[in-house]
């Protein structure tokens, strides 16, 4: 087998995936960490889930068995998404990815206001009343 093994891109120890649930074991899961409740939810919850829609006679008995198996196979596949995105992201040059913060990183500074005149002092400017100060003239060239 060529290319990177499995604990290359895991991001679980080794020494604590022995006490990960057994759900996420089973299934393998490498990026997508979910707990305990959650694995509960997503094998228990769904097999009662489709007991109750059997019971209700909305679906037919195979529904037990398929939901929950149409759960894990979502599962996995929202797990291999996110390692490809991992990878891809790992992927970016460094530069790039600088330059992206850049970009997102927040501006913050004083914008100049042209028709205000900075040398009247005391000026209230409200709401309520209409703007009785114009704009100064514009200067010709």
């Amino acid at each position: 087998m060529t290319g990177p093994n499995r604990t290359a891109w895991a991001t679980i120890p080794a020494a604590e995936e022995r006490y990960r649930p057994l759900y996420a074991r089973l299934l393998g899961l490498r990026f997508v960490n979910p707990g305990g409740v959650l694995c509960f939810l997503f094998f228990e919850g769904t097999v009662a889930l489709a007991v109750l829609l059997a019971l209700a006679e909305l679906v037919t008995w195979w529904a037990v068995l398929v939901l929950p198996l149409v759960v894990a196979v979502m599962v996995k596949l929202n797990d291999m998404v996110a390692a490809t995105v991992v990878r891809s992201a790992a992927l970016v040059p460094e530069q790039e990815r600088d330059r992206f913060r850049r970009q997102m990183e927040p501006v913050v500074g004083r914008a100049r206001v042209e028709w205000i005149s900075h040398g009247v002092t005391g000026v209230v400017v409200t709401v309520d009343a209409p703007a009785t100060h114009t704009r100064p003239p514009a200067e010709s060239q």
